[in-house]
């Protein structure tokens, strides 16, 4: 029965080393995260994005729920336009935040990189994120100003788009009917000139058989050898003709839509922690 005892304090012993190491090399690892953290912050204020990128990816080696490395990675990652990069560090930070605060920052920055590759809706939906947070924040209410009216912009010029595909199929099938009138037409003259020419060619005997003296029939002759004139028919050059004047229109319409299109103002960096 002692010798039970004494192997059970032995093993309650061994697991409370193993514990109190445990949470040795737990605290150790915090202060060597901590300290990796401080130096990617030091790297960042000299603008040493990658370095500093690194430095708090190593901090998370060491502690990977420690929130300060992840929000501070993200802020390098966009600092180096690695905006699409930087989101998911930002949306981590969110869910690790412990106030509404945090929270709001983290949705600020991701409005703002969503905001840097032109993805308006996701801008919108995270700057209102951002301010039912922290309804006092002016900046991220000016950044959710500026992402509403680009996304507005950008569904009028979807729109204008849209329009004008829609002009230039009316345009391409106006000008097949046209060719394909003018081709029935030309057809019709076609054979109405071979018409004229057989029915020379069957009269031919007779005209031997008449009188060139005769004037009455000299005049007839001249008239049938007159060429009819041909109504409603365009001439090749005239259809070119009409065909660059589509194109010129076409071309300024397209010049007065582009000097319309206004660039969205700069929005500012993010906030740090």
């Amino acid at each position: 029965m002692k010798q039970i005892q004494t192997v059970f304090f032995l093993l309650l012993i061994l697991l409370s080393s193993t514990e109190i190491w445990a949470q040795k090399d737990t605290i150790v690892a915090q202060r060597e995260a901590r300290a990796l953290v401080r130096e990617g912050n030091k790297l960042y204020e000299k603008e040493k994005y990658d370095d500093a990128s690194i430095a708090y990816r190593k901090a998370l080696d060491k502690s990977s729920q420690y929130k300060k490395a992840t929000y501070n990675l993200g802020n390098s990652m966009y600092q180096n336009k690695n905006y699409k990069e930087a989101v998911p560090q930002y949306e981590l930070a969110v869910k690790a935040a412990k106030d509404k605060f945090e929270k709001a920052d983290g949705y600020h920055n991701i409005g703002n990189a969503m905001l840097e590759q032109k993805q308006y809706q996701p801008a919108v939906d995270a700057f209102k994120n951002a301010l039912r947070n922290d309804p006092t924040d002016d900046e991220t209410r000016y950044n959710l100003a500026v992402a509403q009216k680009l996304l507005e912009k950008e569904k009028q010029d979807q729109k204008k788009d849209k329009d004008k595909d829609k002009d230039k199929d009316k345009k391409n099938k106006d000008n097949k009917d046209k060719d394909d009138k003018n081709k029935d037409k030309n057809k019709d003259n076609k054979d109405g000139k071979d018409k004229d020419k057989k029915d020379d060619k069957d009269g031919k005997g007779d005209k031997k058989q008449e009188d060139p003296k005769d004037p009455k029939k000299k005049d007839e002759k001249d008239q049938k050898q007159k060429p009819k004139p041909q109504q409603g028919q365009m001439s090749p050059q005239q259809i070119k003709q009409l065909l660059e004047s589509l194109n010129n229109e076409e071309k300024k319409t397209q010049k007065k839509m582009n000097a319309k299109k206004a660039k969205g103002k700069k929005v500012k960096q993010e906030k740090d922690w």
